[in-house]
């Protein structure tokens, strides 16, 4: 976890420092887990039409990749920009 989101809690006890810490990293492996579910689930949905084998044709395996790829680029300039007004909203005028 970023020591930096505690910032604002250094006159709380180190125990509940500890708790608000576990809390965070708890949130965040949340949100990661639900990142990679909706991943799945989008292109699985999209690139999957038929279950003859048990491997992906050549064709569903191009568009897996694809669709991973257009989600995490999607996923980090959401975060990036999601930083950036963040940022522009902290700096005082």
């Amino acid at each position: 976890m970023d020591k930096s989101m505690l910032g604002d809690l250094d006159n709380l006890p180190e125990e509940d420092k500890l708790r608000m810490s576990s809390m965070i990293d708890q949130l965040q492996i949340r949100d990661s887990l639900r990142m990679y579910n909706s991943l799945v689930e989008r292109c699985f949905n999209d690139c999957v039409e038929t279950f003859r084998r048990k491997t992906l044709d050549k064709q569903e395996e191009t568009c897996v990749k694809r669709c991973a790829e257009k989600f995490l680029k999607h996923s980090m300039r959401v975060g990036l920009r999601f930083a950036e007004l963040n940022q522009g909203a902290s700096t005082p005028d």
